[in-house]
């Protein structure tokens, strides 16, 4: 099936190694995924704080495209994937809603473009596979606290991901690339992304709390699907012993044994090679 990719702003930014890294892990397991043309910013954080038709005009947007195309799409940043499936839903809920945001876009909207997480995209993909299948690289070793946030699963009525606070997704993907996700407490906990600019404070001490629950289960490093997690993480944990922090496609694609590993790791503020050396994962 061949779906439409909506990277959003931050893929094209600060995560471009998630960007990278999810492109070649779908590619690799045979999912076609092609970049929407003339594509633009979901909102995402500021936009339905502003103005609430705003806030479903411009994911609604991007709805349009995928629907011209016929394609459900795919979603790779957590605040992107939470803006589309709340605007999808509420535009689909509420008929006049659809024919006001339909006037700012000046496109229809059917709703038949459905919102995916590569999370979702790339399970499937794995569960697909023979039976017994075994990826080139097996992640072993590798203890891992899978990290969702709050936007992934939450509302579930509007992103269907999964249990709003059990979701397991990651699990399932790193479970099947050989490394051992640790069952902890902080998996669905706020990073604080939306204070990052305005209350580091906060944000520190909310990161401090999911950094060390993830110690304290024996994690190693964290895996995340959301740019703005991902920078949270690395940019605001306290001094000291850091855990660092992986995007979960640049450990499907290390395990697939995929190019490029070193150049997104490059990008990281927390350096995780040397943890993937000394288990040796990578030379």
């Amino acid at each position: 099936m061949k779906y439409a990719y909506y990277p959003g702003c931050s893929l094209e930014a600060t995560a471009r190694e998630y960007d990278a890294s999810t492109r070649a892990a779908l590619g690799a397991l045979g999912v076609e995924a092609e970049e929407l043309h003339g594509w633009n910013c979901c909102g995402a954080s500021s936009g339905h704080s502003y103005d609430h038709l705003l806030s479903l005009a411009l994911p609604a947007r991007v709805l349009a495209l995928a629907e011209e195309q016929g394609q459900d799409v795919i979603v790779p940043c957590a605040a992107c994937f939470n803006r589309l499936a709340v605007a999808r839903r509420e535009i689909g809920a509420d008929a006049k809603v659809r024919a006001n945001v339909e006037a700012v876009v000046g496109r229809p909207l059917t709703g038949q473009s459905k919102v995916l997480s590569p999370l979702t995209v790339i399970e499937r993909a794995l569960a697909a596979l023979p039976l017994g299948w075994q990826p080139p690289r097996p992640l072993a070793g590798l203890r891992l606290a899978p990290y969702y946030g709050c936007l992934l699963a939450r509302p579930p009525e509007a992103t269907g991901f999964g249990h709003p606070e059990f979701p397991a997704a990651l699990e399932t993907i790193l479970g099947r690339l050989g490394a051992t996700p640790v069952s902890w407490s902080s998996h669905t906990d706020c990073c604080g992304g939306n204070l990052s600019l305005t209350r580091g404070d906060l944000v520190r001490t909310m990161v401090g709390r999911i950094a060390d629950a993830a110690g304290e289960a024996g994690a190693m490093a964290l895996v995340t699907a959301c740019p703005l997690c991902q920078t949270n993480i690395e940019m605001r944990q306290p001094r000291g012993t850091r855990l660092p922090s992986f995007y979960f496609s640049e450990l499907v694609a290390l395990a697939l044994d995929l190019p490029g590993l070193g150049g997104w790791l490059r990008k990281h503020l927390i350096d995780p090679a040397p943890l993937l050396r000394s288990l040796g994962l990578v030379a």
